[in-house]
Parts: C-alpha cells; sequence; structure tokens
C-alpha cells in the first residue's frame, strides 16, 4: 500500500536566541537569580545569561557566554559544558517580531562549574540565591523557557545517572 502526502510549502519563522547557563556550586546548587516585578518573568527566577548580539554571528558560544555572565553576575571564575543540557522557548508579547506579532525566543541551556568570584548581579535581576533544582521546585523557581530547560536539563541528569 502507497500513500501519498501532500506538502504545503510553509512560511518560516524567525526567533531571538538566547545562551543560558546553570551555574552549579560545589554543594550541587544552581545560581537562580530574581526577576523584575515589571517583566513577564515576574515573580519567578532567571539563569544567567542572554541573547546572542547581531554582531556575534561569527563569534564563538563559549565567548558570547563569557559576555553574558560578566554582564548580569560579574567576573566569576567558571568551567563552561558547551555541550547543551536543555532547551526551551517562548513569546514575549511586550515585543514585537520584525515578522510581526510577538517576539519568539529559543533557549539553549549550557551547565557551568562555579569556581569562584563575587557574583554581582545587573540591573537585570533583583537579588539572587543558589538553589537546588529539583522535579519537585522547579515549577516553583521557573516559568515558559527556563521551565522547560530545567525539565530537560533534571530528566538528562537522571539519564546519565542510570
Amino acid at each position: 500500500m502507497s500513500v501519498s502526502i501532500n506538502y504545503m510549502p510553509s512560511e518560516k519563522d524567525l526567533y531571538r536566541i538566547s545562551l543560558k547557563v546553570f551555574l552549579i556550586n560545589k554543594e550541587g546548587e544552581c545560581l537562580v537569580l530574581k526577576c523584575k516585578n515589571d517583566g513577564m518573568f515576574a515573580g519567578f527566577w532567571d539563569t544567567p545569561g542572554g541573547s546572542i548580539d547581531k554582531e556575534e554571528f561569527a563569534t564563538p558560544f563559549e565567548t558570547t557566554i563569557n559576555r553574558e555572565i560578566a554582564e548580569e553576575i560579574g567576573e566569576i571564575d567558571f568551567d563552561l559544558n558547551l555541550r547543551p543540557v536543555g532547551m526551551g522557548r517562548f513569546q514575549n508579547p511586550n515585543k514585537e517580531s520584525p515578522l510581526g506579532g510577538p517576539l519568539k525566543a529559543l533557549c539553549l541551556f549550557f551547565e557551568a562549574t562555579y569556581k569562584g568570584g563575587e557574583i554581582k548581579i545587573s540591573e537585570e535581576h533583583t537579588g539572587f540565591k543558589w538553589a537546588k533544582l529539583t522535579k519537585e521546585n522547579i515549577e516553583n523557581l521557573f516559568i515558559l523557557a527556563n521551565l522547560e530547560g530545567a525539565k530537560m536539563y533534571l530528566e538528562n541528569e537522571d539519564n546519565h545517572k542510570s
């Protein structure tokens, strides 16, 4: 039996790409950043990282991540694993896409080991804490892409343990 499938041409979408980091200390806790009360993540936490800038298209991911870490939490010492450990996406209704409609973002999450240095958060966040990420608490910490990325990260951790 032969099945015929008709494919319709589809319109391509446009996404902003963010590189985010689960920064883990020696106690196995993750650095989380308190989101501002006036943004779409109000009441929740974030991880360090951010968007790839226009002029960074050919820049190594590690360089962009290092820039974002320095901007958001200061000049700290850390070891970065460049193998993605999670991903997530969200729409920001407060920003418009060049294609119209809300801006869409795709976040790639990486893991890094915190080795030292003073955490100095930027004005993008209102505080920070170290939190053990568990399947039971991540929904209290994160929403949208951060939650999706944290779930994948924990699932990947479980897969490595078995």
